[in-house]
């Protein structure tokens, strides 16, 4: 059989297996969110325990930690995928996150902990690397509805990560990391016997160690005007929601006073909502609006959701806000079909890792910048009594993001494709 024929009739099963395991992978990553924050409390003060306020700049630290390895790393994935595929790469992503939830689950201090976060960091990059096999088995005019399918399984791994691990948490803090590996090593199990191999021989590129790091990634992007402004608009907005992420817990127990589970029920609902939106409504409406309006829409809804998160002085009007900016999620397949289309066929890794490392970038600071501001106002040293003003620095944040997006559809943006029934 040709090679494009082979590539055709793996197509289908293919994105089935990516959509589960990107599914199950973050169902292993938002087991551990409503537990994260108190496992490092427990270990603080030498294993004697310590408050929120103490909490909160050391798992920041803990979450920079993490995407500083994935910065390093994060480009070489993606050039390594784009020489010898894609099926490689995301086993051993796979198999390293699986090992590294396992390590977690047994540390015994916080150096441990430290340790085994940036061993996950150097393989956390299969996000981008599934962004590629998916851009390699789908033609352009579909990406937007197959990127939206992943974003539906991002939101099913939260439907039921978040308030799974709430519940074992309440049980053992460290049961939910157990389980997380469990799950993640059952994932590599199955896609070393039946993941089939993206790019073929034909469309590979030559190894470009000068691109295999995060310098060299960043200058290839230079001479591409429109993916170069939209990484800059997605590095603000992710920083907006790493520090979001950083935060959100310690953020809810101390303004809401809310336990794990209530952590995990709003988690939950957030992974609903963006099953509904990018498995469903986005798959319609980006069609009719097209992909360069979608993405100026969504991005605008998530700035009013990060000025609602910081306004709201209840706890069930967090609820209203998640419902409501959960419509910005027709944003991510918009984003990334237009920029899988900017892309070239033989760089599409490449492209990907630089974006991840970027993001990564974002992951640093983000929860340095959400954790501290948050320790901060809930200290009792700040002049004014502001808990949500990390929230509304977010807000700012992504309002400027959302700038940079509107340049880059003005000046450079890829034709909307053509609308595929």
């Amino acid at each position: 059989m040709e090679p494009a024929l082979q590539l055709m009739s793996a197509r289908k099963p293919a994105t089935v297996f990516i959509l589960i395991t990107l599914a199950l992978d973050v169902l292993g990553f938002g087991l551990l969110i409503p537990v994260g924050p108190k496992l490092v409390q427990s270990l603080l003060n030498n294993g004697q325990g310590g408050n929120e306020a103490e909490a909160a700049p050391v798992y920041a630290l803990l979450s920079s930690t993490f995407y500083t390895m994935m910065f390093l790393c994060a480009p070489m994935l993606g050039v390594l995928s784009d020489r010898f595929g894609r099926r490689s790469v995301i086993l051993v992503t796979l198999l390293g996150s699986g090992l590294d939830f396992l390590a977690q689950a047994l540390s015994p201090n916080l150096t441990w902990l430290f340790v085994t976060r940036a061993i996950n960091g150097m393989t956390g990059a299969s996000f981008g690397v599934a962004t590629a096999y998916i851009a390699d088995v789908t033609p352009p005019e579909k990406r937007a509805s197959a990127f939206g399918l992943i974003g539906a399984a991002f939101g099913l791994g939260f439907v039921i990560g978040p308030v799974l691990g709430g519940l074992l948490g309440e049980v053992d803090i460290r049961l939910p990391f157990y389980v997380a590996a469990g799950l993640t090593l059952l994932n590599w199990l199955y896609g070393l016997l039946v993941l089939p191999e993206s790019l073929p021989p034909e469309r590979r590129a030559p190894l470009r160690l000068s691109r295999a790091n995060p310098v060299g990634a960043m200058v290839h992007l230079t001479g591409k005007p429109f993916i170069l402004l939209m990484a800059c608009s997605l590095f603000l907005f992710n920083l907006a929601q790493f520090g979001l992420h950083a935060t959100w817990a310690l953020y809810t127990a101390h303004r809401y006073h809310w336990p794990p589970w209530l952590v995990g029920m709003s988690l939950m609902t957030v992974g609903l909502c963006a099953a509904a939106v990018q498995g469903g409504l986005a798959r319609r409406l980006i069609p009719v609006l097209g992909e360069r309006k979608a993405l100026l829409l969504g991005l605008l809804m998530g700035v009013v959701a990060y000025a609602g998160y910081g306004l709201a002085t209840s706890g069930w009007m967090i609820f209203v806000v998640i419902v409501i900016g959960s419509l910005g999620g027709i944003s991510q397949p918009a984003c990334n079909a237009l920029i899988t289309r900017a892309a070239g066929a033989t760089e599409q890794g490449a492209v990907q890792g630089a974006l991840a490392s970027l993001n990564s970038v974002a992951g640093i600071i983000g929860p340095l910048i959400g954790g501290s501001v948050l320790a901060y106002l809930i200290s009792g040293r700040a002049p004014i009594d502001l808990p949500g003003g990390s929230f509304l620095l977010c807000a700012a944040i992504s309002a400027l993001g959302w700038l940079v997006a509107w340049a880059a559809v003005r000046t450079g943006a890829p034709a909307d494709a053509a609308r595929v029934d």
